[in-house]
């Protein structure tokens, strides 16, 4: 058929409709020839004609497992679009399945359905979080892991508890099984994305933020003291070493941040030395302990002028998100930024360094604004209402021109536009 559409000159896949209603749906469903014609449309980027296949077949559950398959590989290929659309599909016709392949669908649509909106986002966690428990046990604790991150984000600190101690849980039973088992299970077993030790040690560092977030510094330093003493890890190979030696240093900075959060000033030298010889000096990270130090100092009116002048860099840079399919980097790293930027336009203006101020602030808002992080937009607004009569005029145009953007968009998505004109 590609080769008759290119003879008469036509665009690839001008006939794909009428294979579909001449081949396919008046015919029995045949794989063999839908499948091909499947990733054909995938390479021509037709999703509604993929849409119209997968709508035309998956009245027979026989063939929801071959299409699931395909989903996967297209998943694996990174063809992510196409891959929602079959897994979307293979859910919904098995979705009165308690089938472990429904939760699957469910934990890849929850994967790429997480996005920049996270009002978008409570619902979509909320969906996939009644599956988790049909998962494999080994996939469980990458989902759990994953769903804490995105409850982090949207700090719903009850839920990331939550999800932090159902982990926990899970990882020890899987850790002590696999160091009881024979050598033959080991080899079979299936893995996951870390080793088995990380998600009794990550759960702790989740703990831990919970704490932070409640203000209870001192339990907050009882986790990070948990996950630093890994000495219980029965691995040690290169790769297992590496991750006991990241836990010891994210507690190592995580104990000065909770006594420089607690009022302990002094701390924050040795926070600092920490950060200069900290072998992680990506730019995420730099943002996470920068931030610390600028929260502390807005909380207890902290000088860190000489501070932030040392890392001008970093802080100038800071904008550019890394890309990454882990959801913390998906998730938290953004909202952390967001954050980031209200603190040091927070501490600039009231310091009367409104230039930069204001420059960090209009930063932040745009970010809240396209994470739909209410809160923080809310403290952006508040924040510039209280300093504007020091804002040039140019600053307060590009303020204003963006609310009203806000505005007339959120008029429009309400479908109320014509009232506005």
């Amino acid at each position: 058929l590609d080769q008759i559409t290119e003879a008469m000159g036509l665009p690839e896949g001008h006939f794909y409709d009428l294979f579909i209603e001449n081949f396919i749906i008046d015919h029995p469903p045949n794989m063999r020839r839908i499948e091909p014609f499947l990733y054909r449309c995938v390479e021509l980027d037709k999703l509604d004609t993929i849409r119209k296949v997968v709508g035309v077949i998956m009245d027979n559950l026989l063939y929801s497992s071959k299409l699931f398959e395909i989903a996967e590989d297209l998943f694996a290929q990174g063809q992510h679009e196409a891959a929602l659309i079959l897994y979307e599909n293979v859910a919904e016709v098995e979705k009165y399945q308690h089938s472990e392949r429904l939760a699957l669908c469910q934990y890849r649509i929850f994967t790429l359905q997480i996005g920049d909106d996270q009002n978008q986002n409570v619902g979509v966690t909320a969906v996939f979080e009644a599956f988790v428990e049909r998962l494999d046990e080994i996939d469980q604790l990458d989902a759990l892991k994953d769903l804490a991150n995105v409850y982090r984000s949207l700090r719903k600190w009850d839920k990331v508890d939550e999800m932090a101690k159902k982990m926990r849980a899970k990882a020890e039973i899987q850790y002590s099984m696999k160091h009881q088992a024979n050598r033959k299970f080991q080899e079979q077993e299936k893995k996951t994305k870390g080793p088995l030790f990380g998600y009794i040690a990550y759960a702790d560092l989740l703990c831990a933020s919970v704490c932070e977030a409640q203000g209870d510094y001192k339990q907050a330093l009882q986790y990070t003291y948990a996950y630093a003493n890994l000495d219980w890890v029965k691995e040690t190979d290169e790769d297992a070493l590496r991750w006991v030696n990241l836990f010891k240093n994210w507690a190592e900075g995580n104990t000065y941040v909770y006594k420089l959060l607690s009022g302990e000033v002094s701390a924050l030298p040795d926070y600092v030395d920490y950060i200069c010889t900290s072998p992680d000096k990506s730019e995420k990270e730099m943002v996470a302990k920068l931030m610390n130090i600028v929260m502390a100092a807005n909380q207890y009116q902290i000088d860190v002028d000489d501070v932030l002048l040392q890392f001008e860099e970093n802080i100038n840079s800071f904008a550019q998100l890394p890309a990454s399919n882990d959801m913390y980097t998906q998730q938290v790293v953004p909202d952390q930024y967001a954050r980031f930027g209200y603190e040091l336009a927070y501490y600039f203006l009231n310091r009367g360094m409104h230039s930069d101020g204001f420059k960090y602030l209009i930063y932040a808002t745009k970010s809240s604004n396209t994470l739909n992080n209410v809160t923080c937009f809310k403290n952006c607004l508040g924040l510039f209402v209280h300093f504007q009569a020091y804002a040039i005029p140019e600053i307060q145009a590009e303020f204003y021109n963006f609310i009203e953007k806000v505005w007339l968009n959120n008029v429009k998505k309400n479908g109320s536009i014509d009232r506005c004109n």
